[in-house]
Order: C-alpha cells, then sequence, then structure tokens
C-alpha cells in the first residue's frame, strides 16, 4: 500500500473521530443506569423508574433539590470540571428549587462504581426524589443543563 494513502486513511479517520467526540461532548442523554452489584452477583442493567436507579442525600452529604439536583463528579486536576462548576452554580442560581452538590470522584470510590462514573466531569440530573433523569459525561453547556431540567416537569 502507497505511504500517502496510509496518511490520507489516518488522518480522514481521526477527523472524523474529532468529529464525533466533539458533537457526543458534554450532552445531557437519557439514563439507564447500570449497577455494579456485589462480588459474586451479576450487574443488572436498572431502569429509569427503578429505585436502584436513584441517590440519596445520604449518598450525596447534601439535601436534594425541590424540583432537581445537578451532581457533578470531579477530580482536583480537572480543568473542564472548573467551567462545568461554573455553569451548574449558574444554572442552580437561576431555577428556584434547583441544587448543585460537587463530589470529588476519587473520594467516593464506592458511589463512582455503583454509578459507573467513567472519567470527569460527569454531571446527573436527579430529580426531586433522587432518581436519575440525565446525565452527561464532559462540559455540558448551559442551555443543555436548563433543557434537561425543563423536561423534568
Amino acid at each position: 500500500m502507497n505511504t500517502g494513502l496510509v496518511v490520507l486513511l489516518v488522518i480522514l479517520a481521526a477527523t472524523a473521530f474529532g468529529i464525533w467526540n466533539a458533537r457526543t461532548q458534554g450532552r445531557m442523554k437519557d439514563v439507564q443506569v447500570v449497577e455494579h452489584a456485589p462480588a459474586g452477583e451479576p450487574e443488572v442493567d436498572v431502569a429509569v423508574d427503578d429505585r436502584h436507579g436513584t441517590v440519596t442525600a445520604v449518598d450525596l452529604g447534601a439535601d436534594l433539590g425541590a424540583i432537581a439536583t445537578l451532581v457533578q463528579f470531579s477530580s482536583a486536576f480537572c480543568q473542564p470540571c472548573r467551567a462545568t462548576r461554573r455553569v451548574l452554580d449558574e444554572v442552580a442560581q437561576m431555577v428556584e428549587g434547583v441544587l448543585h452538590v460537587e463530589i470529588d470522584a476519587e473520594a467516593h470510590l464506592d458511589l463512582v462504581r455503583r454509578l459507573d462514573i467513567l472519567r470527569t466531569p460527569t454531571v446527573l440530573v436527579l430529580d426531586a426524589s433522587g432518581v436519575i433523569r440525565k446525565r452527561a459525561s464532559g462540559q455540558p453547556r448551559k442551555a443543555d443543563v436548563i433543557a434537561a431540567l425543563g423536561q423534568l416537569s
């Protein structure tokens, strides 16, 4: 095969991946939570309306919002986490009944594993009872967060 053709194919593949990654990064998605079962038991996909797809005030170490809770999983050296914190704080201040809770992923590994958090920042949108309704991996846009909150009613 010609070296020029190989280079061209690699460039096209990298470009396609870059475009796909940019379009999916930080987008709010409907949730199908994967709960990791204790050792020896099979893992189970949990539907949104199943009680296993919930996060409690005890899990968060903070109260749940009256309408919704924006839960952000962060790590110490995560630059997009800082920008995400600003966006979620702004939304929580704009919308009455919405709280923003930031969780240090490294300090809460049991919760990270249980909720299948693979990267930071990851944002979960919980309804008033703690059911996970939306999820975004990467930095979400403010408009997407507001739209996700609007879909809760």
